[in-house]
């Protein structure tokens, strides 16, 4: 399957991660699809292939803040 169609397919995946590994792995994919879409960017310098790297790197951004979690505050 091709770099970019797995790319799409990524994006408009429903996200209900179960477990923490679920997260972890979704993470490492998006990591992986960013990397393989941007060396097609360098060859072919289209700017649609620039937003659909945005779009999944704010993707991975939302999963890993989520992996996370939130602070602990002093009480």
């Amino acid at each position: 399957m091709d770099i970019l169609e797995r790319a799409v397919k990524f994006e408009n995946r429903k996200f209900s991660f179960k477990t923490t590994s679920d997260r972890i792995l979704a993470a490492r994919e998006a990591k992986e699809l960013i990397l393989g879409v941007n060396e097609v960017y360098k060859k072919k310098k289209d700017a649609k292939l620039m937003d659909l790297m945005k779009r999944l790197t704010l993707i991975k951004q939302k999963i890993e803040k989520r992996l996370k979690g939130r602070p602990l505050t002093a009480a």
